[in-house]
């Protein structure tokens, strides 16, 4: 250029490409600041008169090669993306609501103020049969676990409340739970008492509980 006559020296700096390392930060700049990947030919339009958007991504490449984040090829474009072997850092942890039906909040308050209890016990309380969904659902959700086996005939087993269950309702252990009256004032539990659980106190509310459970996680077994 410097030998052009047509180019006056004043102008000769605006059209010679910057050097290679700027180049290479241009490139870093548009890559990373871009949601798409971008073609050579859109960082050459981006680029200043003279520069090798080619060349300096290929540059840019190698110097990402082995860190946390890589220039890679996508298509006949280029990004910058994490590096396989760290995407599991990249996995987002979510909480999901799970609306409980009423059968399952049925459910589980029987099994958290009657533990240990079997399925038909709970049946029995309800007054209806339990599905294999409501149990299921409860058990995927870590709020219920299995106990022991009760060492009656068949050996039913029996079901538990989980540390995850007293700690999602902050409750130090299952003998925090509000008493068995406000349970049924709120529509909870409306049937009898399974078969050997002694009844609520009228004097004491909650004196029922003291049957109900037992300072074994797994509770005793049935009779």
């Amino acid at each position: 250029m410097a030998d052009d006559p047509l180019i006056p020296p004043s102008l000769e700096s605006l059209f010679e490409a910057p050097p290679e390392v700027e180049q290479e930060r241009m490139v870093e700049a548009i890559l990373f600041a871009s949601a798409e990947p971008v073609t050579v030919a859109e960082l050459n339009a981006r680029m200043p008169h003279g520069a090798d958007g080619a060349r300096a991504v290929e540059a840019l490449r190698r110097r990402y090669e082995g860190r946390g984040v890589n220039v890679v090829g996508v298509g006949d474009a280029w990004a910058i993306r994490t590096a396989p072997d760290l995407g599991f850092l990249m996995r987002k942890e979510t909480v999901e609501t799970r609306k409980l039906s009423r059968a399952a909040i049925e459910t589980l308050a029987i099994v958290a103020y009657h533990q240990p209890v079997t399925r038909a016990e709970i049946e029995e309380i309800r007054g209806v049969s339990v599905s294999r969904g409501t149990i299921d659902q409860l058990l995927e959700m870590e709020w219920i676990r299995f106990g022991r086996r009760r060492m009656t005939p068949g050996r039913p087993v029996t079901f538990v409340v989980t540390p995850e269950f007293l700690d999602h309702f902050g409750l130090e252990s299952a003998r925090d739970l509000p008493g068995l009256r406000e349970l049924r004032a709120a529509g909870l539990l409306e049937s009898r008492l399974p078969p050997g659980t002694a009844p609520e106190s009228e004097d004491e509310p909650g004196g029922g509980q003291s049957v109900m459970f037992d300072d074994d996680e797994d509770g005793p077994p049935g009779p």
